[in-house]
């Protein structure tokens, strides 16, 4: 009678089980099921045809550059991300609404719209990229910039909220005691923010995976060279090529499951370490 009395008490929310049954449903339709579906298309090759479906050269040439040039964005956002959100949180600029207003460009922009204006900025005789003394456009650099453009407002706004509500006392304290700047970020700020920093850097890689449209304009789409792996399944599904496709696609989510199962684990671990030492 009590673990009843104590089920109903957990049961806030009217009408839980109702809403928690939807809610499983909406998402088994919206996400498990299309993931499924890879994998059972995928299920009808040989393991000798899924190896050489997802092992040809051309394949694990496009991991390399998807994989890198993803993690290498992200990473890069990770540091100027933070330096935007600390400068939007805690200066006081002119134009600051507008600078703030302009982190949000890369999602309200069609993808294929901003890879077409990266092009036209970065090519050779582009307003940016005939200054420079190598070539952005069409090579791999080109794939590492689009998706520096598209990452950077999820590590901004994951970090801006948290930026937001830091204590400033805690600051002064580690000032007062003889801290210098320096050391006040690392030792205090950065150990609060790295969770969020590494949500952020989550999100960005994430994104950066499973970018398209903005990648195969700048990237030039040369095979061994500047293909993605997204592009090469479309590739493959042009060719009717359906169970190569399927087989590549499972390869890459996997592969991100993975990595973002180690990257929420090392978020967990750091919460906990945060914990541990306040």
């Amino acid at each position: 009678m009590l673990s009843r009395l104590l089920l109903k008490q957990r049961s806030v929310l009217p009408g839980f089980n109702l809403a928690l049954g939807f809610t499983l449903l909406y998402l088994s339709l919206i996400v498990l099921l299309p993931l499924s579906a890879a994998f059972i298309k995928s299920s009808g090759m040989t393991l000798q045809a899924f190896i050489d479906a997802v092992s040809s050269p051309r394949v694990l040439a496009s991991y390399r550059l998807t994989f890198g040039a993803s993690l290498a964005a992200a990473l890069v956002n990770a540091v100027f991300g933070l330096l935007v959100a600390w400068v939007l949180v805690r200066q006081q600029l002119p134009g600051k609404r507008i600078v703030d207003a302009l982190v949000d460009l890369p999602f309200a922009l069609p993808t294929a719209v901003a890879g077409i204006a990266l092009t036209a900025l970065y090519a050779q005789n582009g307003w940016i990229g005939q200054f420079l003394p190598f070539k952005v456009a069409f090579t791999p650099v080109g794939v590492f910039v689009a998706l520096v453009f598209i990452g950077l407002p999820f590590v901004v706004r994951t970090l801006q909220p948290v930026l937001e509500d830091l204590d400033r006392s805690v600051e002064e304290a580690a000032a007062t005691l003889g801290a210098s700047r320096a050391q006040t970020f690392f030792k205090v700020v950065l150990p609060v923010l790295m969770p969020a920093l590494l949500t952020g850097f989550t999100l960005a890689f994430a994104r950066a995976l499973g970018e398209y449209g903005s990648v195969i304009f700048i990237a030039g789409n040369l095979p061994m060279v500047s293909e993605i792996t997204p592009l090469l399944i479309i590739t493959r599904l042009e060719q009717y090529d359906y169970q190569g496709a399927t087989a590549i696609a499972v390869v890459m989510l996997v592969a991100s499951f993975v990595l973002l199962l180690l990257i929420n684990a090392l978020q967990a671990w750091t919460r906990r370490r945060q914990g541990a030492t306040t």
